[in-house]
């Protein structure tokens, strides 16, 4: 687990706190899980006081495989109140920014080196390729004599 600087984490907490306002935020490690496994993660936060780490271990490889970036803050309550709750929180995923949309480039360009791609530009249109392929029209019934 390598260490998040300060001013990264602030920005990536900062950019939850916006998101969870008008945006969409997943809260735990379940549904951060989901969230990464679905191709709908813009950035994933994990703390680093979680017991045991084998509970989190697996979304640091999810994160790198979906290419979403990730960020470690210092601890679960800190989280927990970024997202607006009373309890410590394990991870959150962003899916969409709302109004920390610019938090988020600036920590994503931090951590990544290049603008966040959007999750609807992440997921494949399949609607219009339905929409192209041709219709089988079926004959009529014929009367029977």
């Amino acid at each position: 687990m390598t260490k998040t600087p300060k001013d990264i984490t602030d920005k990536a907490l900062e950019a939850v706190r916006m998101a969870k306002q008008n945006g969409s935020v997943r809260k735990g490690i379940n549904e951060v899980t989901k969230s990464l496994e679905r191709n709908l993660s813009s950035l994933v936060i994990i703390a680093e006081d979680v017991e045991p780490q084998e509970v989190v271990m697996h979304i640091p490889t999810l994160c790198e495989q979906k290419k979403v970036p990730l960020v470690y803050a210092p601890t679960k309550l800190e989280i927990g109140n970024a997202v607006g709750i009373s309890v410590p929180c394990s991870a959150v995923s962003i899916e969409k920014a709302g109004n920390g949309e610019g938090a988020l480039r600036d920590v994503v360009s931090k951590v990544t080196g290049k603008a966040p791609e959007s999750a609807a530009k992440q997921q494949p249109q399949n609607k219009e390729a339905k929409a192209e392929k041709p219709r089988k029209e079926k004959p009529a019934a014929q009367p029977k004599q």
